[in-house]
């Protein structure tokens, strides 16, 4: 079960997230966001549990919860968007 979580100090770290998770199951991964230009936190993030049951814990115990001095929010995470290919451009390759 995918978890996203909201409202994270900037200076959380995925350690720190890891911590915080483990007292409620075994996350299969940590990962914050981090802006790639800067490589700053974007202040939120998404923990990974093997099942269903130990992510729903997670979601009831840490949920409106605070951490490193702010009020977390955690929710089940929806499917990521299809943001569709992109960049470039544009499609009128004639014009110069």
């Amino acid at each position: 079960m995918r978890l996203f979580v909201g409202s994270l100090s900037f200076d959380t770290r995925d350690e720190d997230l890891r911590q915080a998770f483990a007292a409620h199951g075994t996350p299969t991964s940590v990962t914050i966001i981090v802006d790639r230009d800067t490589s700053r936190s974007k202040g939120f993030g998404f923990v990974e549990f093997a099942n269903t049951e130990e992510g729903k814990k997670a979601i009831d115990a840490l949920n409106g919860t605070e951490l490193q001095g702010r009020k977390i929010t955690v929710a089940e995470a929806r499917p990521r968007e299809d943001r569709g290919g992109g960049g470039g451009r544009g499609g009128n390759r004639d014009r110069f």
